[in-house]
């Protein structure tokens, strides 16, 4: 494969779909996976094959479109590509897939329900990077990838770029890690690249567990090819040339296409030897987790890779200098490695200039919780929670009132109303005591009970942790007990002082991030709603009407 044969298969391909009058998509994410996406195509297919309209009309399936609270999706684009006319249909069932067949496609009439609104803010506000593809491609089927440019970002590196250049745009971009800490991604990579080794590794860390988040799972199921470019891009930067995507077993979608999208890769010579017949060979393999919250520490994940027991180890040395069987390890999240592409493509000053000073260009979040537009989104750096809450999300549903947001997962914070206009970025998010971590964003209201929320999280932090240093092992047992304790209306004044200590010692003592950040939920929540606290305590009642005393004190004794 050479640029001119890339360029002529993707131009070939648009052609082809462009002589179509009709080309329909049904998403097949795993939202809408899980709610028959499957029979919606299947019956969409049949209908467009009983009417002998397969010429005429292309069904396939997509990756995640984002509104997963009212899948399934499918969007009937018609006419010439450059001037199509757009129908974006939510809730479709079979039943209504069969009214679309035959009153859309068939008789040209669009139906007047089921339509999403696309100047509805939920689509309006958000600016797609690496969900650019998403919705549009088919992610099993190359050719579909292809003709949106896939590879075109790999090609242009191998063969017009040093890697020093492709490391120089990264660097220039400002990207940093989207898996948490933020750290710069220029930065990672060059430490990778000076670092001396035999062989040095690329691995793509799809170990997503924190609650509520599905950020990496949809955008490996919805476009592995954009991960597989990242990862080559990456490789080719630093000099590796075997990298390994770690993928929960959990996300059985995402494995099958993953194995789809590196076969077809390798058939057409975009991952494997002489990569665009230039000299940079890179493969890729799939190692697949066992769903263990610690495997997405990197030290742990590595030892995972290795066919050892997921913990974490000591650092130094990092594993940019000695990682993956004892070799220099570049390791970024999924999203990290989705935006590079784009970046090669158009450029990091183009990323740079988008988001705020510090934190460049967008971030895809998992939208869930007491929020009306559950799903996937896409937004700059420095977007308002109350953009992203009330615009973006649509609100609160019920009439009820918003109470906090909480992101970061198991490792970030509550954030509460009067922090609603704040710029969501790493400096702002950790100003108040949270961090952006992967992407999840949950939205909480007034039937929330803090404090229950804070022993949601210490309790799956207990349950995650690996054991291997004390801190962690017991210290999350013993700060779940007191929480308890406070839930079921037994709690003393001076639990609040024993939780904080207890907070100091594990962020101090912990061997990783697991224990180091696991009381940050309750440092946020007693910072900001300590007066549910103080309800609990003194008044022995919960504000929210959550915690029952009684049951409470049941799982205490438990």
């Amino acid at each position: 494969m050479n640029r001119e044969e890339l360029e002529a298969l993707a131009a070939r391909r648009r052609a082809a779909d462009g002589e179509r009058w009709h080309r329909v998509s049904v998403c097949c994410g795993s939202g809408c996976h899980s709610m028959g996406a499957e029979q919606v195509l299947a019956t969409l297919k049949g209908e467009v094959g009983a009417a002998g309209l397969t010429r005429e009309v292309q069904v396939h399936a997509s990756g995640c479109r984002g509104l997963c609270a009212a899948g399934t999706l499918v969007e009937v684009e018609s006419g010439p590509a450059d001037g199509a006319e757009r129908h974006l249909y939510v809730g479709v069932d079979p039943e209504v897939a069969v009214r679309i067949a035959r009153e859309h496609l068939v008789d040209g009439r669009p139906l007047s329900e089921h339509h999403a609104d696309p100047s509805d803010p939920f689509f309006a506000r958000q600016q797609r990077i690496v969900l650019e593809s998403a919705g549009r491609i088919d992610p099993e089927d190359l050719e579909s990838c292809l003709a949106a440019g896939a590879y075109a970002a790999l090609e242009k590196a191998v063969s017009e770029m040093t890697p020093a250049e492709v490391l120089a745009e990264v660097t220039a971009s400002g990207l940093r890690g989207r898996g948490g800490a933020g750290y710069p991604t220029g930065l990672k990579w060059s430490t990778v690249a000076k670092a001396a080794g035999d062989r040095k590794y690329v691995i793509c860390n799809g170990d997503e567990g924190d609650p509520g988040a599905f950020m990496d799972r949809s955008v490996l199921d919805g476009d592995p090819h954009r991960v597989l470019e990242g990862m080559a891009l990456a490789g080719y930067a630093v000099g590796a040339e075997q990298g390994y995507v770690y993928v929960r077993a959990e996300y059985p979608l995402a494995v099958k296409r993953l194995k789809i999208a590196i076969k077809q890769a390798e058939r057409l010579q975009l991952l494997g030897n002489r990569i665009f017949d230039s000299g940079f060979n890179f493969r890729v393999d799939i190692r697949i987790g066992a769903g263990a919250f610690v495997c997405g520490e990197e030290t742990a994940l590595m030892a995972s890779v290795e066919g050892k027991r997921g913990s974490p180890r000591p650092r130094p040395p990092w594993p940019a200098q000695r990682g993956l069987f004892g070799q220099p390890t570049l390791i970024n999240n999924v999203e990290t490695l989705a935006n590079v592409p784009a970046i090669v493509r158009r450029g990091g000053a183009w990323f740079a200039g988008i988001g705020t000073a510090k934190s460049k260009g967008t971030k895809v979040f998992a939208l869930a919780g007491k929020v009306r537009h559950t799903g996937l989104i896409e937004v700059p750096m420095g977007t308002t929670l109350r953009e992203i809450i009330f615009e973006v999300g649509g609100g609160i549903p019920g009439g009820r009132a918003f109470k906090a947001a909480q992101t970061g997962g198991p490792s970030g914070g509550c954030i509460p109303a009067s922090h609603l206009d704040l710029p969501v970025d790493y400096e702002s998010l950790a100003a108040v005591g949270s961090i952006m971590g992967s992407g999840g964003l949950i939205v909480m209201d007034e039937t929330s009970c803090m404090v229950d929320v804070a022993r949601y999280f210490m309790g799956f932090c207990r349950e995650e942790s690996c054991g291997k240093c004390i801190p962690c092992r017991a210290g999350t047992v013993q700060m779940h007990e007191l929480l308890g304790k406070i839930a079921a209306g037994r709690g003393e004044l001076d639990d609040l002082g024993r939780l904080e200590e207890l907070a100091d010692l594990l962020g101090a003592a912990s061997l990783c991030g697991l224990g180091q950040t696991a009381p940050n939920p309750v440092l946020s929540t007693l910072r900001h709603f300590k007066d549910e606290y103080l309800a609990h305590i003194e008044e022995r009642r919960c504000p929210a009407g959550v915690c029952g005393a009684g049951a409470r004190a049941e799982e205490v004794r438990a």
